[in-house]
């Protein structure tokens, strides 16, 4: 991957670790140069949070995460007064601080929040980049360096959890899914050092579990259950109890399904 001329670019050296799958990079620094906001869509574990870590860092910008869920409000990203000492002070919300710092502010899992939050985003998302801050009067006008990244797993959408039409076309979008085999076989291994053989085995049984979704599992075997499953082998476990605890106990509950898939696993290392 060629680094971009963008200003404040750092050397690939210093960012996390992250192996583009197409052009993700590329679009993620034009909609940092235009002032875009951007969407990320894409299963569980397939890589979103470490390719928005690894775009800040190369970016040379602050990265301001929030994990949301079912009880993060529009003042928890504001900002509230809190009282202390005596006295009423301002606080300012994840939000309000990436915008005054000129920071990346990534939502995480964004449908899982209330919906009066993306009221306050919709200001942010459109030609004027503005956060109005109600209880302090305060209009901030978002600077050059700002960005607005959110992600969501549209595997769980429903009817009560789903971005509005209105909301989803504010953003410039890219689809996440995981890596193509040879390509996740590379990360499993730059991730943990395990061997190219492990990596492979490991990457040929998460095709298998990947059949299952929908049918006997809820979610696929993630890229991120490849990499702990490999960091136990390397570390010395057996790689049938490496992926026991790594996948099938992470996976699924029921006790049919968890024997079923140790059969896969047991196959798949030869036990």
């Amino acid at each position: 991957m060629n680094d971009m001329s963008t200003p404040g670019l750092q050397t690939l050296s210093a960012v996390p670790f992250y192996q583009p799958a197409g052009n993700e990079c590329e679009l993620f620094e034009y909609a940092f140069r235009k002032r875009l906001p951007l969407l990320i869509k894409g299963p569980t574990g397939c890589g979103k949070t470490r390719f928005v870590a690894h775009m800040a860092a190369r970016l040379g910008r602050p990265l301001i995460t929030v994990a949301c869920h079912d009880d993060l409000t529009a003042a928890d990203l504001v900002g509230r007064h809190l009282i202390g000492d005596g006295q009423t002070v301002w606080s300012d919300g994840p939000l309000t601080r990436a915008v005054r710092q000129g920071g990346i502010c990534y939502l995480d899992e964004v449908v899982e929040a209330r919906k009066d939050t993306t009221v306050v985003l919709h200001p942010l998302t459109d030609d004027r980049r503005i956060l109005p801050i109600e209880r302090t009067g305060e209009e901030l006008q978002a600077p050059d360096d700002f960005m607005l990244v959110v992600s969501y797993n549209p595997g769980y959408q429903n009817l009560l959890k789903s971005l509005k039409p209105s909301t989803r076309q504010r953003f410039v979008a890219i689809g996440f899914d995981f890596p193509p085999a040879a390509l996740e076989e590379k990360i499993v291994i730059a991730e943990t050092g395990v061997s190219p053989l492990v990596a492979k085995q490991l990457v040929n049984l998460a095709g298998h579990l990947r059949q299952l979704k929908d049918h006997d599992l809820e979610e696929a075997a993630s890229t991120r259950l490849l990499v702990y499953a490999a960091s136990l082998v390397q570390a010395g476990c057996n790689p049938v109890a490496a992926c026991e605890a790594a996948l099938v106990e992470s996976l699924t509950d029921d006790k049919d399904t968890a024997e079923a898939l140790l059969e896969v696993i047991k196959a798949t290392f030869g036990n």
